[in-house]
């Protein structure tokens, strides 16, 4: 049996078990999938964090250096955000350069964490016009089944509330002082399968998912970015209902990860 029709018995399956309002996991269609989250899960990095969700697995590493800051905004410090879709992760990845999706899991997540005010640029200028703290946030998947956007924001907001600069490695202090955090991003992304939305889609809905939607909130529940992937289109009624998930589903999403994070 070929390939192809392997594949478009799938489709047409999933297809089916849309309509009836089921998931080939047996979930609901506003559940997630199983998360763990561990943070301090590298040893070497200034912060760290492994998230599990469902067979989809990340590890996000923090590493803070110093640098000179952009001429334009003296006061502010860096982040850099980047991401790793290694071969070993899924057969969909390949080696060489970023690949647009490394890129556009960066991205999401950045803005996620900027637009959130998560971490105050001000806060990380150490001398104004010359030295700054650099923020790397660096994220490695390691077991693809899709929605990597969400597992890897929890990833690294948990991360960053684990990091430390490294103020004794730099000869900036006597003590390594904890990275400043003002607020706690969430996002929850959905897709569209025939008329049905669902969350946290696997690897396989994401496959013959038409369209896709991010949606990141702060702890007020204040939209703070979105995200549309895929050529399909949501209504508008389609879009409350993913940022009222989003709203609702933030709530346990942050618990978890302070929980993990104070450990």
């Amino acid at each position: 049996m070929s390939e192809e029709f392997v594949a478009s018995l799938k489709r047409d399956y999933l297809h089916e078990l849309a309509l009836k309002e089921q998931r080939l996991d047996g979930r609901k269609a506003e559940d997630l999938r199983p998360l763990t989250i561990t943070a301090h899960a590298i040893g070497t990095a200034d912060g760290s964090a492994m998230v599990e969700l469902g067979k989809t697995r990340v590890v996000v590493g923090i590493k803070v250096a110093t640098g000179s800051p952009f001429a334009d905004r003296p006061k502010d410090g860096v982040i850099i955000t980047s991401a790793e879709l290694v071969p070993m992760a899924s057969p969909t990845f390949e080696v060489g350069p970023p690949s647009m999706a490394s890129i556009e899991v960066a991205r999401v997540v950045d803005r996620g964490l900027r637009e959130s005010k998560m971490l105050e640029l001000s806060d990380l200028c150490i001398e104004e016009g010359k030295k700054v703290w650099m923020i790397n946030i660096d994220i490695h998947v390691i077991d693809y089944d899709g929605n990597l956007f969400d597992a890897s924001t929890i990833a690294a907001v948990t991360a960053l509330k684990t990091t430390m600069l490294p103020m004794k490695r730099l000869s900036l202090g006597e003590e390594d002082v904890a990275l400043k955090v003002h607020h706690t991003p969430t996002s929850i992304t959905a897709v569209k399968i025939g008329k049905v939305v669902m969350v946290d889609p696997t690897h396989d809905e994401e496959q013959v998912a038409k369209a896709r939607l991010t949606v990141a909130v702060d702890e007020h529940g204040a939209i703070r970015a979105m995200q549309k992937g895929l050529v399909g289109s949501f209504t508008v009624d389609e879009v409350k209902y993913i940022i009222d998930l989003s709203q609702k589903l933030g709530h346990d999403l942050r618990a978890a990860i302070h929980k993990a994070a104070s450990k």
